[in-house]
């Protein structure tokens, strides 16, 4: 099951014990395979060289990803960047790219369709400042991105694993945000929100943990990036039903 964009991985954590965040949740993934349409499939086959590259999914590469990762050529120019970990389809990236045109984006999702429906609205609004990685964003962090390099990281509905025996499966775990926060450049921004209750707090614990990281205050002062976001349809969903969303924002010190 997937809902608001949710990434879901296998059982397990992983262990670097050769790496400051030690242990990180586990990069593989079952990937669910779903038909494109005939429209997503054309515009797919047209932009996906350009726009698209595909990290290891244990699925055979159609664009592999070189290491590391060159933004400036990717995107053709040098601006700041913001990577986002489970776009979904993609509703909250295009708005937020939109409304930033001087930052570039990589969206990072496992679920080929949801990056296809992303590709067609970037296709439709003729949006230059979106790139996507089909891949484990713990995986594009830890192996592509280079440390102090990332102006924002934005994780939005990660999956909570709510049943006690899979909290090791969370994506917001201490080592994740240990590594995101060694990704992000001084100043840089950490966005997150959930709208599960239990794992909120776990969100805040671990974000309050990390020794790099300071809460922001967004009504006094100023950030590098928008933490301006959409409201997407599974978010309206989740509040009728009485869930409330809990946003969290750090700043790299």
């Amino acid at each position: 099951m997937r809902h608001h964009g949710r990434m879901h991985a296998q059982p397990g954590v992983g262990l670097r014990p050769d790496a400051p965040w030690g242990y990180l949740p586990a990069s593989s993934f079952r990937s669910r395979r779903s038909a494109l349409s005939d429209a997503q499939r054309q515009t797919w086959e047209r932009l996906w060289p350009q726009l698209g590259r595909q990290a290891d999914t244990g699925e055979t590469l159609d664009t592999p990803l070189d290491t590391p990762l060159d933004t400036q050529a990717w995107f053709g120019r040098s601006a700041p960047l913001v990577l986002e970990i489970g776009c979904g389809s993609g509703t909250s990236t295009l708005a937020m790219a939109q409304a930033e045109p001087d930052i570039d984006v990589i969206a990072v999702e496992i679920y080929r369709r949801g990056l296809a429906q992303l590709l067609c609205a970037i296709d439709a609004e003729q949006v230059g400042n979106i790139r996507l990685i089909r891949g484990n964003g713990v995986d594009v962090l830890k192996d592509l991105i280079a440390p102090q390099s990332l102006t924002g990281v934005r994780v939005f509905f990660p999956d909570p694993w709510p049943k006690a025996r899979h909290h090791k499966r969370r994506l917001l775990q201490t080592g994740t945000v240990s590594l995101i926060a060694d990704r992000l450049l001084p100043g840089g921004v950490l966005h997150a929100a959930t709208d599960h209750p239990g794992y909120a707090e776990h969100i805040g614990a671990v974000g309050d943990a990390e020794p790099r990281l300071v809460r922001a205050d967004p009504d006094s002062e100023s950030l590098p990036i928008s933490i301006s976001r959409p409201t997407t349809k599974y978010e309206t969903k989740a509040q009728e039903a009485g869930s409330h969303v809990c946003e969290f924002v750090w700043k790299r010190i």
